[in-house]
């Protein structure tokens, strides 16, 4: 019988950059609140509980531990994530959240809309960020951003060809 733990782990490595891994291990480790390096329903239960969810049923940590084909250890976790984020494509979720912004479905918001939020919000962006922003996507004529273009860019790193 071939051992399959080797050769899938170090392909679950390469999927994410070390940032993310260590962002991913840090998370691990909150959630595995008994420190043995393996996250079970008790560690479930636990890590929950400090976030306020005290009625958990049994069989709904039961059905979230069967999610992975055995023990959780850090590189099941890792590829439980690999596996959640392969099946979605992240250009779709950001338009997504543009599109909440765009009631009508123009493809467009408002230049002046868009800046205040980037500017008033969550991680705010500094006048020198909205400026390269702007440089970046110009608005048209009528002050519209094209937040599609804004999208496929930040998944593919280039100017969309028009």
């Amino acid at each position: 019988m071939q051992q399959q733990g080797e050769g899938g782990s170090s392909n679950v490595f390469s999927m994410f950059e070390q940032s993310q891994i260590q962002e991913y291990k840090e998370a691990f480790t909150i959630i595995d609140q008994n420190r043995d390096g393996i996250i079970s329903k008790d560690d479930l239960r636990d890590v929950l509980a400090t976030m306020g969810q005290l009625n958990v049923k049994n069989e709904e940590l039961e059905a979230m531990v069967k999610e992975a084909s055995g023990p959780i250890n850090f590189t099941v976790f890792l590829t439980m994530f690999g596996e959640k984020l392969k099946g979605a494509d992240p250009e779709d979720v950001i338009v997504s959240a543009f599109k909440v912004l765009d009631p009508e479905a123009t493809g467009f918001i408002k230049k002046e809309f868009l800046e205040e939020l980037l500017t008033t919000q969550c991680d705010r962006f500094t006048p020198e960020e909205m400026t390269n922003l702007w440089a970046a996507f110009p608005p048209d004529v009528a002050g519209n951003v094209d937040y599609k273009n804004i999208c496929y860019v930040i998944t593919h790193g280039e100017d969309k060809e028009e």
